[in-house]
């Protein structure tokens, strides 16, 4: 009897994706899966509870892969939030591309509704500690509550504009998805420019000038 194979979770996501695409659909339980792939059925539960988990693993390991290949680029390291968050895109974007039959399958399973798709569970948390990272900047307002607000809204609206320009991947026949690519620079660059505060904060900053100067006066 041949010896059963060490596994690590970048294996068992691997044999998961290329199950799914030979089957179009998920194992019928571990002990076939485990029994398939030859090793331990013991060994897949070290990393996941279910299939459902290693469905969840997939995007986080998508995500995680590009901010890999992000940390390699010395010049990404300077770059401003905006650029940033392009660079995460079109670096991600190639990832999900390389993947295309298994990210079709996934969101063919969830019915096109990504919202409802509980493996982007995982990944959007890592994705909105991404959003934190990158800093942007928000109005000053020194006010628990509306900064609380403005956190959470910039992380949701950037989610949203992340699942949106996933569907438009997922409609776009492009070659090389160029219409892709398209879209991600101009949404992109169209939501900096309306979190732009400068025009804002001078108003606020003018505003408080003529607050205090009348003060003065009386």
């Amino acid at each position: 009897m041949a010896r059963k194979k060490t596994v690590k979770k970048h294996d068992l996501i691997s044999m998961f994706m290329e199950f799914v695409l030979e089957n179009d659909h998920p194992p019928k339980s571990v002990f076939i899966f485990a029994k398939e792939n030859n090793f331990e059925e013991a060994s897949f539960y070290e990393f996941f509870g279910s299939f459902e988990a290693l469905e969840g693993a997939v995007f986080e390991a998508f995500f995680e892969n590009t901010l890999q290949l992000l940390s390699k680029s010395e010049a990404y390291q300077d770059y401003d939030a905006r650029n940033k968050l392009l660079s995460f895109y079109f670096t991600f974007f190639e990832l999900l591309t390389a993947n295309r039959s298994y990210v079709v399958y996934a969101f063919n399973k969830g019915k096109n509704n990504l919202k409802s798709l509980q493996s982007l569970k995982g990944f959007h948390k890592h994705f909105k500690q991404f959003i934190d990272d990158l800093d942007i900047e928000t109005l000053d307002i020194q006010q628990d509550q509306i900064e609380k607000f403005q956190h959470k809204a910039l992380q949701e609206s950037a989610w949203i504009q992340l699942l949106v320009t996933m569907k438009f991947w997922l409609e776009d026949t492009s070659s090389s998805f160029e219409k892709t690519d398209i879209f991600i620079e101009k949404s992109v660059n169209t939501s900096f420019d309306l979190l732009n505060i400068k025009p804002l904060k001078s108003i606020i900053d003018f505003g408080k000038f003529l607050f205090k100067e009348k003060m003065v006066q009386k």
